[in-house]
């Protein structure tokens, strides 16, 4: 049976606006093909509420989770945004059409030029796909009015910070491998103010500055990645 995947896209919209009042967000869930950003075989599970496999022990973040996520964000349509896990390109699309410019990065090549072809089929052009560097983020083009970081922390990274614009908002998890919780950094001329959005789980942030070392298992548990 050939699924209606615009009916199955409004039907997950219904279900994420029981905790989600962002309605730029809710719309955009609303608009992107989430079920081009998931390998063929899964695609029938698109519009579940839970994150699926892409490949390279990643997955495509649980829908809720990336709601919640650009919500924190309080994007107003006019921001430069960099996202930190590309992963599949979903929520860089959902972002393409939240922010007016959006670069995002991926330690993972074969994502990146998998999310690169995808993002640009579906005409997506305010977005530009990178291979990470040595350096956490993209730093050549900051600052950024916003970040999004799809992995897991074991602090507040101090360089992605240092690429925020003032008044700019930094939407990261923060704690253990497997557990974190979700914190959004806002930055001012008094400092950054950190606020606890609640428990989540993702892959590690894998990164000399401001992240996880790599080892053997820091794939393993894989939750949320873009």
């Amino acid at each position: 049976m050939a699924i209606d995947y615009p009916a199955a896209r409004a039907s997950l919209v219904r279900i994420l606006s029981k905790e989600i009042r962002d309605e730029r967000a809710l719309d955009a869930i609303g608009r992107v093909p989430r079920e081009r950003f998931v390998p063929a075989p899964l695609r029938q599970h698109a519009y579940e509420n839970r994150p699926l496999p892409i490949g390279n022990g990643q997955t495509i973040s649980q829908p809720l989770m990336v709601a919640l996520m650009i919500q924190a964000l309080r994007l107003r349509g006019d921001e430069k945004l960099l996202e930190v896990g590309t992963g599949s390109g979903y929520q860089a699309a959902l972002l393409s059409h939240l922010a007016r410019e959006v670069v995002t990065v991926e330690r993972v090549p074969e994502l990146a030029e998998s999310a690169r072809r995808r993002l640009a089929d579906l005409g997506y052009a305010n977005v530009r796909v990178h291979v990470a560097g040595e350096a956490l983020g993209w730093p050549s083009d900051a600052p950024y009015d916003a970040i999004s970081v799809t992995a897991g922390a074991p602090a507040i990274p101090r360089s992605l910070v240092d690429q925020l614009a003032m008044n700019g908002r930094l939407v990261v998890p923060v704690g253990g491998r497997r557990v974190q919780q979700l914190v959004r950094a806002s930055k001012s001329d008094r400092g950054v103010t950190v606020e606890r959005l609640g428990e989540c789980r993702f892959v590690p942030l894998i990164a000399a500055d401001g992240g996880w070392p790599e080892r053997a298992d820091s794939h393993n548990g894989a939750r949320a990645t873009g």
